[in-house]
């Protein structure tokens, strides 16, 4: 008699899933996060705090807020991390591969929310001013993130942006002290961006170098030469200068009547003038790639530089300008930090800004605006440590710091989810 046989378990898109898979290890840690979570809280809050999330109306005095949320802090976190832990259990014995990254989100999400809560019991906090704070911080990620995206769908690797940032915040502030003019900085910020670029479009595209090595040359040589620079030129001129120096930070422009919309203005319409650009090309890059024949070419040399040239598209020529177009974006990045988010130019100030950017490009699968959402996620970290600096909770300081770098490892290590870059990205291009 033929006996009975057991059919593994097949997911919707017809993979067999047996033993350790990565919708179990993110269904468990989820579970973990979120078991520690509520541990610390009810063991370091008391049952009777309330953390009080305040929605302010713009113009109004902070003691004179629209709306006042009262959050039980320990049952809040208790029912938020509770429901992720049964989700995480969920993903853990279904395995339901869409869910992971939309479940990871929510995780890393609602981790900072409750440490959020966790600072402020017993006390208030401005929220819209975290949300704006948010967007403010994930400008110099989200253009990182545009540059390496048109670059990576050009068939080119760009692990120089953070070289190209800092070389730009730089030389762009050189130029801003030297001028008085803020605006002369942006645009030689710009220029230099294009020209860091375009070397690394000359190594890469027509001489054919390693592609990795290219960008780490670029990145060792941006901390040599700025730091030089701020030794040997910026910081005597700034002393000798003393307050004389004429120029400043770009100036918050807000909106007039959109920037009154309560919650929605301060967040979206209040910003300086580099953050209004990241807005705005995140939404015109994504009209380029996918909507336009310049879009067309560049992700079919990306995807099929053959199949490309065959049909009389200039393969190599359309790589380099992109490249040194991605420049463009990466300078505009670099004044960010010296021109608009402060007037001065510290030591390797992108802080490593510039790989959180690829990270945020991997999290977003290639595309602006989920780029623009990745990077949205890294810069809550930043947003939160910035803005519960001044409450004394049990989490160290130095903890809050590394978040950003924690949650750029969970995004590269895969765990989300395999990511497809495209297909001839990091391979030299020889006609014929």
């Amino acid at each position: 008699m033929q006996g009975t046989v057991t059919q593994p378990h097949v997911s919707s898109g017809g993979n067999i899933r047996r033993g350790i898979t990565r919708a179990r290890i993110v269904g468990t840690i989820g579970i973990i996060v979120a078991t520690l979570l509520i541990f610390a809280i009810t063991s370091r809050v008391g049952a009777d705090k309330v953390s009080v999330l305040n929605i302010p109306q713009p113009g109004a005095p902070q003691n004179q807020p629209l709306f006042r949320i009262p959050l039980p802090t320990v049952a809040t976190v208790v029912v938020i991390q509770g429901l992720l832990g049964v989700a995480g259990l969920y993903v853990a014995l279904r395995q339901p591969l869409r869910w992971i990254a939309a479940y990871v989100s929510a995780v890393i999400g609602f981790a900072f929310f409750t440490i959020l809560l966790w600072a402020v019991a017993g006390s208030s906090v401005d929220l819209v001013d975290v949300l704006a704070r948010v967007v403010r911080l994930a400008t110099p990620i989200t253009l990182g993130a545009l540059a390496g995206l048109i670059c990576e769908r050009s068939g080119v690797v760009n692990i120089g942006i953070e070289g190209t940032m800092l070389f730009s915040a730089a030389f762009g502030y050189i130029a801003a002290i030297l001028t008085g003019n803020t605006w002369l900085g942006v645009l030689a910020a710009l220029l230099t961006g294009c020209l860091v670029s375009a070397l690394h479009a000359l190594l890469s595209v027509n001489f054919k170098v390693d592609q990795i090595i290219s960008g780490t040359v670029i990145n060792l040589l941006a901390v040599g030469v700025t730091g030089y620079l701020r030794g040997g030129f910026i910081s005597p001129y700034e002393q000798s200068s003393g307050a004389t120096l004429t120029a400043q930070a770009l100036p918050g422009l807000p909106i007039p009547g959109l920037a009154q919309i309560p919650v929605i203005g301060p967040i979206l319409f209040n910003h300086q003038p580099i953050t209004y650009l990241m807005l705005i090309l995140v939404f015109v890059i994504n009209l380029l790639l996918f909507r336009t024949v310049w879009g067309l070419r560049t992700r079919a040399v990306g995807e099929q530089p053959k199949a490309a040239d065959t049909v009389g598209i200039p393969v190599n020529r359309l790589r380099f300008w992109n490249v040194v177009a991605s420049g463009l974006i990466s300078g505009l990045a670099g004044a960010w930090f010296s021109l608009e988010s402060t007037f001065r130019f510290d030591d390797v100030m992108t802080s490593g800004r510039g790989f959180i950017a690829l990270a945020a490009m991997i999290f977003g699968k290639w595309t602006p605006l989920g780029a623009f959402g990745g990077a949205l996620l890294f810069s809550s970290a930043d947003a939160l440590q910035i803005k519960i600096q001044g409450f004394n909770f049990g989490l160290p300081r130095q903890f809050l710091q590394m978040l950003p770098y924690l949650v750029t490892l969970v995004v590269l290590a895969g765990i989300i989810g395999r990511a497809r870059p495209p297909a001839a990205v990091g391979k030299p291009y020889e006609k014929g």
